[in-house]
């Protein structure tokens, strides 16, 4: 008679990395029916085409200071403390962190946030020491605008701020279902992007090139995550990215990056980020353990 020996007990990370991998496959097969195949989302570069041509309208009518002057006025009518909070959400760090919560659900999303924010980094540290433009507190008297936060002085071109909240709101209108989100979520990115304005620190020419780059950048991460798609269904990939992410949120508890008054809003995302993730994955180890 033959006996068959039994494959022997899989240990408790085994398990765990195994039902990670189940995870992965099940919000991967969920998110491709999110995303219009074969579209690409084309809509994103038309977004980039029409901001960058508004950059350009701005810098032949007025020069790189074009509008500054006005649009900061103006928004000097509404809180300063509004338009810190706002220029905030376009923090790298607080982008970046916001991605733990759709790591384990929605693990294309995730991939594809990351792939963009990458070459989003690449376009914005590829062109800041190249054009090495002045900010407005660098060029302009202290009275002549208002200023919110830090007064930075270099690297003016592009906002990078303005990158990350276009790639970050990108990305999420191509995944969402629902159209009319689009626009409230590009809506979202060019606040944010006034923001920049509002506070002082960049030219609208820099907000303008900063949308177009964020929403290029979006289009490209749709694309190397579509042809990349079975990096995101591999357990070490995803890792190094949620430890990535974590990362961001850590760094979100550790500097204010000047706005003080937004620390809350810095502080509530980082820890709610590190605590959604950490909750995910250990409750999938308990499940995959047992």
């Amino acid at each position: 008679m033959r006996v068959t020996s039994l494959p022997p007990p899989a240990t408790p990370g085994q398990a765990w990395i195994n039902a990670l991998r189940q995870r992965l496959a099940t919000g991967l097969r969920r998110d491709r029916d999110l995303v219009p195949p074969g579209q690409g989302c084309a809509w994103l570069l038309i977004g980039a085409l029409a901001a960058g041509l508004l950059g350009l309208g701005l810098f032949g009518l007025g020069g790189y200071q074009a509008a500054f002057l006005p649009l900061n006025r103006w928004a000097g009518v509404l809180p300063d403390g509004l338009w810190e909070g706002l220029t905030v959400l376009g923090d790298a760090r607080l982008a970046i962190a916001l991605a733990l919560f759709f790591s384990l659900r929605h693990p294309r999303l995730f991939w594809t946030l990351i792939l963009a924010a990458l070459a989003a980094t690449l376009l914005t540290h590829g062109l800041k020491p190249w054009v090495a433009a002045w900010r407005p507190p660098a060029v302009l008297p202290a009275e002549a605008f208002h200023l919110i936060g830090p007064a930075l002085r270099t690297s003016s071109f592009p906002s990078g701020h303005t990158i990350t909240v276009a790639v970050l709101t990108g990305v999420g209108g191509c995944f969402l279902p629902w159209r009319p989100a689009r626009l409230l979520l590009l809506g979202l990115a060019v606040t944010i992007g006034l923001s920049r304005v509002a506070v002082g620190v960049h030219w609208p020419v820099d907000v303008a090139a900063g949308l177009a780059g964020g929403w290029a950048a979006a289009w490209l991460g749709l694309r190397l995550a579509a042809r990349w798609e079975g990096l995101a269904g591999r357990v070490e990939v995803h890792l190094t990215c949620v430890v990535l992410a974590a990362g961001a949120a850590v760094l979100l508890l550790i500097d204010d990056g000047g706005y003080a008054r937004s620390r809350p809003l810095q502080l509530g995302v980082g820890l709610s980020a590190l605590g959604w993730g950490l909750r995910e994955y250990l409750r999938l180890a308990w499940r995959g353990g047992g």
